[in-house]
C-alpha cells in the first residue's frame, strides 16, 4: 500500500467512525419518551402511549433486530392499573417508561400524571421475560412506587429512570420541571423506596424565571468508564415543529453527583454540555433521551419532531466517546 493509498485508507476509517443518527424504517412515528433494551436477539423500545380513546393497552412496544426496521409490538400493560385510577383520577395512558432487568426480573417502571401537574405517581409492573412467545411472559404489577402532590412537593413523580449499581444497589431518578431532577436509592428486592435509605438526592435544576421556567427532565443515568453521566432533556417538548427540547450532560465520580459539564458548572446549578439539539428544518426539538450500551458501540435513543408535520419519531444515533465526553451525529 503506497502513501496515498494509505492516507485514503486512514480517512475512511475516520469517517466510518464518525457517529451517525441511523436511518430507521418500519413503524417509528408516533414514539414518544422512548426507552431500550436488548433481550437475545431482539431490541425493545417502550414508549409513552395508550389508554386514549378506547385503545385499552398502554405502553406501546416496538421490536427490532436490527435497530433499524421496527415493527409494532402491542403494548406491555392493558391498561391503567386500579391504584392508578385512585391516585391520579385523570391519567388515561402511562408516561416515559423505563425498562432494565437485575435480579431475575424486567423491571418496568412508568409515570401516571396530568399535563403540567405534580400530582403524579409511578408505578412498577415486572416480568420474567420481554418475549410475548415465552411462556413465562407476564405482566405483574408491583404498584406504586413513589408519588408527588401538587401542594405538597416542588418535585414531580415522572420520568424515571432506574440505576443498576449492582444487584444490592439501585437507583431511581426522575423529574420534571420544578424542583427538577431528584433521586432516591431503592430496596433492590421491592424495586421501591425503603425507609433504609431515606435521603433524597437533587441532581438537576434549572432558574425557575423565563424564559427557562425550571425546564428539565427525562434523566437517564449511565457509567462508562470511571465516571456515571446524567444525560437529561432540557427546554420544551411536546410543541410539534415548536418544540426547544434538546439534550445535555454531566459527569461525576460518584452515582450521587454533583454532576459536572466540561466547563465544571454544577447540573445543580443549571449546567449541561449540550448532546444533540436541531440543526435544520427538518426535525425539530430531539429529547427524552435513553442511552444502549452494546458491547464496542454505544447509542443515544431519542425522539424528535418532524419539521412539518409535528409528529414524533424514533430516532437512534451511534455514540461515540471523546477524552471522557459522549459525541452523536446530527439530525438530517
Amino acid at each position: 500500500m503506497n502513501r496515498i493509498s494509505a492516507l485514503l485508507f486512514a480517512c475512511t476509517l475516520a469517517a466510518a467512525a464518525e457517529p451517525e443518527v441511523l436511518k430507521l424504517s418500519g413503524d417509528v412515528e408516533g414514539v414518544h419518551d422512548p426507552v431500550i433494551i436488548k433481550q437475545k436477539d431482539t431490541y425493545y423500545v417502550f414508549c409513552t402511549g395508550g389508554g386514549r380513546g378506547g385503545t385499552g393497552g398502554i405502553i406501546p412496544i416496538r421490536t427490532s433486530k436490527d435497530l433499524i426496521h421496527w415493527t409494532n409490538a402491542g403494548t406491555a400493560l392493558p391498561g391503567v392499573p386500579e391504584w392508578g385510577k385512585q391516585e391520579i383520577p385523570g391519567a388515561r395512558g402511562a408516561w416515559a417508561p423505563d425498562i432494565s432487568y437485575y435480579k431475575g426480573k424486567y423491571h418496568l417502571y412508568y409515570a401516571l400524571s396530568t399535563f403540567g401537574s405534580r400530582n403524579s405517581a409511578i408505578g412498577l409492573a415486572t416480568n420474567p421475560t420481554l418475549d410475548p412467545a415465552d411462556p413465562k411472559y407476564a405482566w405483574k404489577d408491583e404498584g406504586m412506587v413513589l408519588r408527588s402532590f401538587q401542594d405538597k412537593d416542588d418535585w414531580n413523580a415522572i420520568d424515571p429512570n432506574l440505576v443498576v449499581e449492582n444487584e444490592d444497589s439501585v437507583w431511581l431518578n426522575w423529574g420534571s420541571f420544578w424542583g427538577g431532577i431528584k433521586m432516591r436509592r431503592l430496596d433492590p428486592d421491592t424495586g421501591k423506596p425503603s425507609d433504609k435509605y431515606p435521603t433524597l438526592y437533587s441532581l438537576c435544576s434549572r432558574p425557575r424565571e423565563q424564559p427557562i421556567g425550571g425546564s428539565v427532565e427525562a434523566p437517564f443515568i449511565v457509567r462508562h468508564d470511571a465516571w456515571w453521566y446524567l444525560f437529561v432533556s432540557y427546554d420544551r417538548c411536546c410543541r410539534g415543529v415548536n418544540s426547544t427540547y434538546n439534550v445535555v450532560v454531566g459527569r461525576s465520580r460518584q452515582i450521587i453527583g454533583p454532576y459536572l459539564d466540561k466547563d465544571g458548572k454544577s447540573l445543580a446549578e443549571g449546567g449541561g454540555t449540550l448532546v444533540i439539539a436541531a440543526t435544520t428544518p427538518n426535525w425539530r426539538g430531539p429529547g427524552h433521551e435513553a442511552i444502549l450500551q452494546e458491547p464496542g458501540q454505544d447509542y443515544l435513543v431519542f425522539h424528535a419532531y418532524h419539521g412539518t408535520t409535528g409528529r414524533s419519531s424514533l430516532q437512534i444515533s451511534t455514540m461515540l466517546w471523546e477524552n471522557g465526553w459522549p459525541r452523536v451525529g446530527a439530525l438530517p
